[in-house]
């Protein structure tokens, strides 16, 4: 999705030439982003935005992407939203390699679109067994900022914004629920066993090669791994397609979680391992 210039009030990047990406290290829409540029070979700057410390929600980001999201790229002043437009619009703009293939082009976009329509389900499952809500809760001021911003999306207030404030506000309020865990688990059941078939048939999700699905998934799939998903069990032929992607550096240089992270998250989840709270159990998969 490209804004509108007159969405964007903080003018100065309309002017920035070349190939931009604003991001997050962690983010898993930045980590899709960064690995389908590292296959496509593109020359890219990096603007690192520390969600960790709320600069989402700062004046000049929510004047580049009213929204408060990352990854976003700017494109000779042009400036594109939302991850899995950005790989649509890169794959336009730099043909080779495809990732892409032809003759598949709306049946990947339909894809794509219900992906994404799973990306509250992600968080919900992240911020629950990744992410501690301490670490991950917003501050105050950073939603009495965000909330009155009136920024717009080609050029109407923007619904999605009130989708982010409600899922925050309920997260202050009482974290990810059970509730919340088993539909995103059972939601991401019913996804994969869909991809399953299609593994079955080939080696990659749009048949005989690496192609921009896979790029999305993979995303999807490392970051439930570490929430603890059985995909061994569950899923066996996307396990080892996760398996044989993860080993590549194109993704696994984007993945690795800080050390830091990786400490908190290992006590977490041993401590829902003696308590009977895993993904596991609580989604009762």
């Amino acid at each position: 999705m490209r804004l509108l210039d007159s969405d964007v009030t903080t003018k100065e990047v309309l002017g920035w030439q070349g190939l931009h990406l604003i991001h997050f290290e962690g983010s898993a829409c930045s980590q899709k982003t960064r690995i389908f540029l590292a296959l496509k070979g593109i020359d890219w700057q990096s603007h690192h935005l520390d969600l960790s410390r709320q600069q989402n929600y700062e004046p000049w980001f929510l004047g580049v992407n009213p929204r408060g999201l990352v990854p976003v790229l700017i494109h000779d002043g042009a400036v594109h939203i939302e991850s899995n437009d950005i790989l649509v619009y890169l794959e336009k703009k730099f043909p080779q390699p495809a990732l892409l293939p032809a003759g598949q082009h709306s049946d990947i976009l339909d894809a794509l679109r219900n992906e994404d329509d799973l990306h509250l389900n992600l968080r919900a499952l992240t911020m629950r067994f990744v992410i501690p809500k301490f670490l991950a809760q917003k501050k105050p001021d950073a939603m009495t900022a965000y909330e009155p911003s009136d920024g717009a999306v080609l050029g109407n207030r923007d619904s999605r914004k009130t989708v982010e404030l409600a899922f925050w506000r309920d997260h202050a309020k009482h974290g990810v629920t059970d509730h919340q865990v088993r539909e995103s688990a059972q939601a991401f059941k019913q996804a994969y066993g869909l991809l399953e078939q299609q593994l079955a048939q080939h080696p990659y999700l749009t048949g005989a090669d690496l192609g921009v699905l896979d790029v999305a998934w993979f995303i999807d799939t490392e970051r439930l791994t570490a929430a603890g998903y059985p995909f061994q069990r569950l899923h066996p032929k996307v396990f080892a397609w996760h398996q044989s992607l993860a080993v590549r550096p194109e993704f696994s240089k984007e993945v690795r979680p800080p050390a830091f992270l990786r400490l908190v998250t290992a006590l977490m989840q041993t401590v829902q391992r003696l308590k009977g709270t895993t993904l596991e159990h609580v989604a009762e998969l």
